[in-house]
C-alpha cells in the first residue's frame, strides 16, 4: 500500500464494519427516494449510493449490503474520512475546526412562519454540533428578503447557549426575495473584522444559504466575487426553488454544495451533512487507531503520546518499545563501489543508507554505525563510534566518493572481519554484531570462507543484491534463516519486492538485548527500504 499504512487501512475496515447494523436498519425502514428528489450526499445509505451510480452502478440494490460497506471502504480516503467523520460525531468526539460560518436566510413572503420556525431549528442543531468559542467556531445570522437585516454578528455570542437563544428569536422579514443583496452584506458586513471576522488564513469562512425561491436580483456575479474572496458557499434550495440559481450560488463541487429538499419539514435532514462538513479529524487519535504506538497509546488535546508497558523503555522514535535499557547494536555497511554500479546509482546507494541511519537510535550508548566500501581494493570510510548523531553520520555517508574498478566482495568481508568489528576500530564487547553487504554483481574472488568466518564470529548478516548480483553469493553471506536475511531484485525500478520479502526474525539467542537489538535494526531496514521505494523509485 503506498498512500495508507496497514493500522490505518485495518482500523477503517474496522469502522466501516461497525456500520452495517444501522445501514441493515437503515435499509429496512426507507426505500429508495423518489427520482425527484436529490439525496444529500453522506446521508445515510441512498447518499452513498448515489455516489456508486455515478461510477456506473445504476441499480439502487445492485449488491448486497456487506458488500456495499466493504466496497466503500474500499473507494479510498474520501468515504474513509466520511465514514470517521460520521462514527465520530455518534461518538460525540468531533472537534470542529475554528471556522466563521453565516447562516443567510431567505424569510421572504414565500416562507409561511411555520416554514421559518423549522429553518430555526435546523440552525440551532448545526449550531449544537459545533465547537463554539471566541478561539473556536464563531457563527453569524444574516436574515433576509428585500431588505437585509444582521441578526446575529459574529463577535456577539461567546457560547453556544447564548447563540441558541439568539437564534430563537430571529423573525421573518416577509418581503421580497434579494439574494444578491444579501450575498453583498455577508462580503462587506457580516465578514468583516468590525462584525468578528477573523484575518488568519487558518479560519475558513464558510456562508450557508437557505431559500426557496427565484431571486429578485442578479446573484451570479456577486456570488463569484464572494467565492474569490475566500467563502466558502453551501446553498440549500426548498420546494420550488430555480436550480439554476442554486449552482450559480455554490462553491465547487457542486455535489458538496448544493442540496434540495422538498419542503422545509425535511430540512433537518441535512443537520448531520453539516455537522460532519465542520467536523475536523477526531480528536481522540488513540480511539481511531490513528497512531502507530508498539504499546500504550495516551491521548492528549488534539494529539497523543506513547508510553510502554512496564519492564519496556520508550526508544527515541517515540513509539517503539525496547525490552532492553540498552539496546546496543554495532552496524558496518559494506558498499559495492565497483565500476558496474555507476555514479547515479551509487548515489542512491548513499541516499538508501541515509534512509536507514534515520531510523536507528544513532547516540554514544546505543547504535554506533560503520562504513567501508570496496572495488578492487577495500576502503574504511569511517570506522564504528566515531559518528554519534545523524547529522553527522549522514554528512559523513554524502562525503563518500565513488570508487569504481572490480568486485572484490570476498576481500571485502575479510577485512568487515578481521578490521570493523575489532575494538580497536570501534567496536564494542558483548555488543550486537551487525552487517550489510550491498553489491550488484558477482564476486571476482571467493566469498565463501570469509562468510563463514563472520557468521561463525556470530555477526549478524544481510545480503542486498541489484541488477547482475549472483544470488547463490547472496545466499552464501546471509545469516540463518538464510530467506530472511538475503534480498534481491533485478533492478530499483522493483525494489519494492525486496521490502515485501523481508520478515520479522523471531531470533532465538540467550542475550534477550541482543535479540531486541537483532529484530528491531531488521525492521527499520524494512521501514528503509520502504521509503527508498516511495521516494526514489515510484515517484
Amino acid at each position: 500500500m503506498n498512500s495508507v499504512s496497514l493500522t490505518q487501512t485495518y482500523t477503517q475496515i474496522k469502522v466501516c464494519l461497525s456500520f452495517l447494523p444501522k445501514l441493515q436498519v437503515f435499509r429496512s425502514r426507507y426505500p429508495p427516494p423518489p427520482k425527484t428528489v436529490r439525496t444529500p450526499r453522506g446521508d445515510g445509505f441512498e447518499g452513498g449510493v448515489s455516489k456508486l451510480k455515478s461510477l456506473g452502478l445504476t441499480s439502487h440494490y445492485s449488491m448486497t449490503l456487506p458488500g456495499f460497506v466493504m466496497l466503500l471502504c474500499i473507494l479510498g480516503a474520501q468515504a474513509t474520512m466520511d465514514l470517521r467523520n460520521a462514527a465520530a460525531m455518534a461518538a460525540g468526539l468531533c472537534n470542529t475546526k475554528p471556522t466563521d460560518v453565516v447562516f443567510i436566510i431567505d424569510s421572504s413572503r414565500s416562507v409561511r412562519p411555520s416554514e421559518f420556525e423549522q429553518v430555526k431549528v435546523f440552525m440551532t442543531k448545526v449550531i449544537d454540533g459545533l465547537n463554539v468559542g471566541p478561539d473556536a467556531t464563531r457563527v453569524g445570522v444574516v436574515n433576509y428578503a428585500s431588505r437585509v437585516k444582521n441578526e446575529v454578528s459574529l463577535k456577539s455570542h461567546k457560547t453556544k447557549a447564548a447563540l441558541v437563544k439568539a437564534v430563537s428569536k430571529i423573525e421573518p422579514l416577509s418581503t421580497g426575495t434579494m439574494t444578491g443583496l444579501a450575498i453583498q452584506f455577508a462580503m462587506n458586513v457580516a465578514f468583516s473584522e468590525a462584525e468578528g471576522a477573523r484575518k488568519s488564513p487558518d479560519i475558513s469562512k464558510v456562508a450557508i444559504i437557505v431559500t426557496d425561491g427565484r431571486p429578485q436580483d442578479n446573484i451570479r456575479d456577486i456570488a463569484a466575487r464572494a467565492r474569490e474572496a475566500g467563502i466558502e458557499i453551501f446553498a440549500i434550495g426548498v420546494g420550488r426553488v430555480d436550480m439554476t440559481t442554486l449552482r450559480q450560488l455554490a462553491s465547487e463541487t457542486l455535489e458538496d454544495h448544493v442540496d434540495y429538499v422538498e419542503s422545509y419539514s425535511m430540512i433537518e435532514k441535512l443537520t448531520k451533512k453539516f455537522q460532519e462538513a465542520f467536523c475536523e479529524v477526531v480528536s481522540d487519535l488513540c480511539v481511531t487507531g490513528d497512531h502507530d504506538c508498539e504499546h500504550i497509546c495516551i491521548s492528549t488535546p488534539g494529539s497523543f503520546k506513547c508510553a510502554c508497558r512496564e519492564g519496556f523503555t520508550l526508544q527515541g522514535d517515540g513509539r517503539s518499545c525496547n525490552a532492553c535499557s540498552n539496546a546496543a547494536t554495532d552496524v558496518v555497511f559494506l558498499i559495492d563501489g565497483s565500476k558496474s554500479v555507476r555514479p547515479e546509482n551509487f548515489e542512491l546507494v548513499k541516499k538508501w543508507i541515509i534512509l536507514i541511519i534515520d531510523k536507528l537510535d544513532v547516540s554514544e550508548t546505543n547504535t554506533h554505525v560503520g562504513l567501508v566500501q570496496y572495488s578492487s581494493t577495500v576502503k574504511q570510510e569511517f570506522p564504528l563510534g566515531r559518528y554519534n548523531n545523524k547529522k553527522a553520520l549522514k554528512e559523513a555517508v554524502k562525503k563518500m566518493d565513488y570508487m569504481e574498478r572490480g568486485t572484490m566482495t570476498g576481500q571485502a568481508i575479510s577485512f568487515l572481519v578481521d578490521n570493523s568489528f575489532t575494538p580497536n576500530q570501534g567496536a564494542r564487547p558483548g555488543v550486537a554484531k551487525v552487517g550489510i553487504v550491498f553489491t550488484d554483481g558477482r564476486s571476482q574472488d571467493s566469498i565463501r570462507d570469509a562468510a563463514r568466518k563472520a557468521k561463525d564470529n556470530g555477526f549478524k548478516m544481510y545480503a542486498v543484491g541489484v541488477g547482475n548480483a549472483v544470488e547463490d553469493e547472496l545466499k552464501e553471506i546471509a545469516s540463518e534463516p538464510v530467506t530472511d536475511h538475503y534480498f534481491y531484485t533485478a533492478d530499483f525500478k522493483s525494489i519494492n519486492q525486496i521490502a515485501m520479502k523481508l520478515q520479522i526474525n523471531v531470533c532465538q539467542v540467550e542475550d534477550p538485548c541482543e535479540c531486541n537489538s537483532i529484530v528491531k535494526f531488521q525492521k527499520k531496514v524494512e521501514e528503509a527500504l520502504q521509503a527508498l521505494t516511495k521516494k526514489y523509485i515510484l515517484s
